[in-house]
C-alpha cells in the first residue's frame, strides 16, 4: 500500500509541475513550457491510472485533485506572486480536512 501512495504522490508532483508550467508557458506561446505541460500530465495521468489497482477512483481522485490545488495554491503565492483571500484560504482548508478524514477515518482506502 506504501508503494500506491508514493505513486500517488509521484502523480501530484507530475501534475502540479504541469500546472505550474502551464502558467509559465504563458497560453501555450512559450515553446519550453508548454512541451512540460504535456509531458508532466502525461506521466501524471499515468501514475494517478497505476494507483486505480489498489485505491477506489473517487478516492484517488480526491486526494490528487486536493493535494494539488493546495500546492498549486502554494506555488502562485510563492513564484507567481498570487494572493488569496480569507475564503479561499478557508475553502483550501476544509479540502485538506478532507484528506485527512479520508486518510485516517475512509475504510476505502485500505489501512
Amino acid at each position: 500500500m506504501l508503494n500506491t501512495y508514493l505513486i500517488l504522490l509521484a502523480a501530484v508532483a507530475a501534475e502540479t509541475i504541469g500546472t505550474t508550467a502551464l502558467q509559465a508557458s504563458q497560453q501555450f506561446s512559450r515553446t519550453g513550457p508548454s512541451v512540460l505541460v504535456v509531458v508532466a500530465y502525461g506521466l501524471s495521468f499515468w501514475l494517478l491510472s497505476l494507483t486505480l489497482k489498489a485505491l477506489p477512483v473517487g478516492v484517488v481522485y480526491a486526494l490528487w485533485s486536493g493535494l494539488g490545488i493546495l500546492l498549486i495554491a502554494l506555488i502562485g503565492f510563492a513564484v507567481f506572486g498570487q494572493k488569496l483571500d480569507l475564503a479561499a484560504i478557508l475553502g483550501m482548508g476544509l479540502i485538506l480536512a478532507g484528506i485527512v478524514v479520508i486518510n485516517l477515518f475512509s475504510n476505502a482506502t485500505h489501512h
